[in-house]
């Protein structure tokens, strides 16, 4: 969620996979740069179980924005064996990527109808990302029963 910098607030930080069911959530300060939310983001996706073979423990490619173009982000996806596709500040419109985007902002409109999440009424910030957590199962509840 945009928030102006140096403002107080938190935001929603999130990982979903290609149908945008969300992987992994997490929250930080309105003043905190998103570049730094990516690395434990990554850390904290579980395991998959796959149909055929080992669980998977990674994701293959990861799609990001300009946001997230940095070089120790582009060597430390590289160490781990992901592929990723990162807009280049200066260099690529952000138009590019907005096929893939599409699904992360869907999800966080269906995590923004959630009166819950709208609005941060908690004080502590493990209540708020317990809140958000319940929310992104209700979403994959959803998705599951169709």
């Amino acid at each position: 969620m945009s928030v102006d910098r140096g403002k107080y607030g938190s935001k929603i930080h999130l990982i979903t996979e290609r149908t945008g069911l969300p992987l992994s959530v997490a929250i930080s300060g309105a003043n905190l740069h998103d570049s730094q939310a990516l690395i434990p983001l990554v850390q904290g996706i579980p395991p998959i179980r796959s149909r055929r073979g080992p669980r998977r423990r990674k994701p293959a490619k990861l799609h990001a924005d300009k946001g997230y173009d940095y070089s120790h982000l582009r060597r430390w996806l590289r160490r781990r064996g992901i592929q990723h596709r990162i807009a280049r500040r200066g260099v690529e419109s952000s138009q590019r990527l907005g096929r893939y985007r599409w699904t992360v902002e869907r999800t966080m409109a269906w995590l923004a109808g959630c009166r819950r999440l709208h609005r941060r009424y908690e004080r502590k910030a493990e209540h708020f990302l317990a809140f958000a957590s319940i929310a992104c199962t209700l979403i994959c509840y959803r998705r599951l029963a169709k």
